[in-house]
């Protein structure tokens, strides 16, 4: 399996390229003179953002609080080019208590089941990792808003509205 690693990176972020509604997200690595590019499911960055937080409230003392996160937030836009090195097919999580640092991998498939394939681990301190899933979390929330009716994604010109039979709002 070819894996590319960032310990520590320069920079780790999500980010996406497109209108609301036809939005593609990718994960960006930057370090040692190298930039990875991967594409990745809107609800996998939502999830992957909630368990990251989770992660870390339940390490207590040691997890950086949002104040401090606030502080190392990343807003600028992703690096160009934007060229994704593969599409992510499973993300994994893991808490490295020796190092107090969070662990990142995104696989193109799963691991358990193919040896070949490509992976990018990323390690974060608890600050980084804060600061990277509240841009997570921020970013999901970006997209179209949602229907006051049913919670669909509202698109420009309106929906087809389950909760109203059908009719378009």
């Amino acid at each position: 399996m070819a894996i590319s690693d960032f310990d520590p990176p320069e920079r780790f972020v999500a980010g996406t390229v497109g209108p609301p509604g036809g939005r593609t997200f990718f994960l960006q690595a930057r370090g040692q003179g190298r930039l990875v590019s991967v594409s990745i499911e809107k609800v996998q960055v939502s999830i992957l953002a909630e368990r990251i937080s989770d992660l870390l409230d339940s390490v207590g003392g040691i997890a950086a609080s949002d104040a401090v996160a606030e502080h190392v937030a990343d807003t600028e836009a992703l690096e160009t080019p934007i060229e994704d090195e593969f599409r992510v097919d499973t993300v994994s999580l893991a808490w490295d208590e020796s190092r107090s640092s969070v662990i990142i991998e995104c696989h193109d498939r799963d691991p358990e089941q193919d040896a070949e394939g490509e992976a990018v681990r990323v390690v974060l301190d608890p600050t980084h990792a804060r600061a990277f899933a509240r841009r997570c979390q921020a970013i999901v929330a970006a997209g179209r808003p949602p229907c006051p009716f049913c919670g669909q994604p509202l698109d420009p010109e309106g929906h087809i509205c389950p909760r109203a039979n059908g009719y378009k709002r």
